[in-house]
């Protein structure tokens, strides 16, 4: 079992920043690939980025290239998602993830609905 707890969320300006961390607990965190998801109202679950176990590879969605970063670190068992440039567009609930498949599998859409762990996810609102 792995728990996820994000935080780091909050209200900032259209072009400001955030960093958002996820604290993993339980199994053995560098096992697994991790992920950044978001939801905005009325919108399905989409992928942002995901990082290898090791965390030498990473994987963006279109929308947030050059402007979001994910990295982790597996001594503090943390993941982060920096995020700078951010649009009204990007307001959303954030999630964690993680899961024992590869980080590239873990960006499909289609393997949304079948990740193994979630956080509770922290709210993002960019004001225009």
């Amino acid at each position: 079992q792995v728990q996820l707890v994000e935080s780091g969320g909050g209200l900032v300006q259209a072009g400001g920043s955030l960093r958002l961390s996820c604290a993993a607990s339980g199994r053995t965190f560098n096992s697994y690939a991790m992920g950044w998801f978001r939801q905005a109202p009325g919108r399905e679950r989409e992928y942002v980025a995901t990082i290898t176990w090791s965390g030498g590879t990473t994987y963006y969605a279109e929308f947030v290239k050059g402007r979001f970063t994910i990295s982790r670190d597996n001594a503090k068992n943390t993941v982060y998602l920096q995020m700078n440039s951010l649009k009204s567009e990007d307001t959303a609930v954030y999630y964690c993830a993680a899961d024992m498949v590869s980080a590239s599998r873990l960006s499909r859409p289609s393997y949304v609905g079948a990740i193994e762990y979630w956080g509770q996810g922290t709210q993002v609102t960019v004001s225009s």
